[in-house]
């Protein structure tokens, strides 16, 4: 019984490990949803940058980590929302402001995985994901 019942949560939990670690990149199971949220870091600037590793099976991301020149990661905070026991769903009207706009939520819609500031714009309500900033 290794099955990964919250692959979201366990991305990030890479990305937060591999931080802590100072490893330059790390390695994640690919899927869709991971490969938009991904995009997502690195629109932001939150990630250097990330490739597509094809294995034969589901592939695999690997994500090239992103640190300031004292050394300190680009990510401060990694947090997972809404989860599998408890999915948060939020209207247009209600998408939560992190850090005063200074973070992003990744917010999955019905046009697909964004983040808040692109979700209000676009006038759309969906599952929130995590919190970055």
């Amino acid at each position: 019984m290794s099955g990964i019942t919250d692959p979201v949560a366990d991305y990030l939990t890479r990305i937060r490990n591999g931080q802590r670690s100072q490893h330059r990149h790390v390695d994640i199971p690919a899927s869709k949803l991971k490969r938009a949220i991904t995009q997502i870091l690195v629109d932001k600037g939150y990630l250097r940058n990330y490739i597509d590793i094809d294995d034969g099976k589901q592939g695999l991301l690997r994500l090239y980590l992103k640190y300031d020149v004292a050394g300190k990661p680009a990510i401060r905070n990694l947090k997972r929302v809404s989860r599998p026991g408890l999915r948060r769903f939020v209207g247009a009207k209600e998408l939560p402001r992190v850090r005063n706009g200074l973070g992003i939520a990744i917010v999955s819609t019905s046009r697909g995985v964004m983040t808040d500031k692109e979700a209000r714009r676009h006038n759309l309500g969906g599952e929130v994901l995590a919190y970055v900033y």
